[in-house]
C-alpha cells in the first residue's frame, strides 16, 4: 500500500495533540482523515471514514480509548479489514498496556513519541505487524509471568500449532522481531513470516500483540519458561 493510501483518524481530547499529530503524519504523507476529542466521536469516525489506522488516546472523558476501541474492532469483523489500533498515553503503566492490548489494540504509544517512530509506527501496524517495544513486552512479562503466579493450563487450540510454531510464538511473546527469531532459530526471515502467519491464522488473532496476550493467557509462556516455550 502506498503512503499516499494510507488513512488514519487522530483521536484524542487535546486539540493540540490531535494537531501535533495531524501535521507530522501528513509531513509524511500520510493522510489525517477526521480528528476526534472522545470515544463516542472516534466510533463514529471510524465508521463514517473506513481508515486503515487510528491513533487513540487511553484516556479520555465520557467514552475511554479502550472502550472505544472494542466498539470499532467490534463492528468490524476480519472480513472487512477492521483499522489497527495504536493506543496513546502519557503513562507507561503496565495495566494499560495489556488492557489495550486484550482490547485489540496493535500498538502502544507514549505522547512523547518522536515524529519519526509514531510516522514509523503507523507504517508499521498497516502492514499487519504490531508495535511491540521491548520496555512494553517485558512489562507483559512482568504482569503475567510472577513467581506467585499459578501455572495456566495450555490451551487446547494450541495443540494445532507445530512444535516449531509453538517454539516461535514462545519467543515471539518475549518482544522478538522478525530479524532476532530468524537470528535465534537459524532461520531465513521469510520461513519466520510464514510460521508467524500461519500461527495468527491457525489461532484466530489479528496480529502479533494478540499473540503476545495468547501465549500468557493460554499458559504457553510464564515464568522461568519465557525463553522456552512448554
Amino acid at each position: 500500500m502506498s503512503e499516499q493510501a494510507l488513512r488514519v483518524v487522530v483521536a484524542d481530547d487535546q486539540a493540540l495533540v490531535r494537531t501535533g499529530f495531524r501535521l507530522i503524519l501528513e509531513s509524511e504523507g500520510i493522510e489525517v482523515v477526521a480528528e476526534a476529542e472522545g470515544g463516542e466521536q472516534a466510533v463514529a469516525a471510524v465508521r463514517r471514514t473506513r481508515p486503515d489506522v487510528v491513533l487513540m488516546d487511553i484516556r479520555m472523558p465520557g467514552l475511554d480509548g479502550l472502550e472505544a476501541t472494542r466498539r470499532i474492532l467490534a463492528d468490524t469483523g476480519p472480513a472487512d479489514h477492521p483499522p489497527r489500533v495504536i493506543m496513546l498515553t502519557t503513562f507507561d503503566l503496565d495495566q494499560y498496556v495489556y488492557a489495550a492490548m486484550a482490547a485489540g489494540a496493535s500498538g502502544f504509544l507514549l505522547k512523547d513519541v518522536t515524529p519519526e517512530h509514531l510516522a514509523a509506527a503507523v507504517r508499521l501496524v498497516r502492514t499487519g505487524d504490531a508495535l511491540l517495544a521491548p520496555a512494553i513486552t517485558r512489562r507483559l512479562v512482568e504482569r503475567f509471568a510472577r513467581p506467585d503466579a499459578p501455572a495456566a493450563a495450555p490451551h487446547r487450540e494450541l495443540a494445532a500449532l507445530t512444535p516449531r510454531e509453538r517454539e516461535v510464538m514462545g519467543l515471539l511473546a518475549r518482544g522478538l522481531s522478525n530479524a532476532e527469531l530468524a537470528a535465534r532459530l537459524q532461520l531465513s526471515e521469510a520461513t519466520v513470516k510464514t510460521h508467524v502467519a500461519r500461527i495468527l491464522g491457525k489461532l484466530n488473532l489479528r496480529d502479533r500483540a494478540q499473540a503476545v496476550v495468547a501465549a500468557y493467557e493460554t499458559g504457553l509462556v510464564s515464568v522461568g519458561t519465557a525463553a522456552q516455550p512448554r
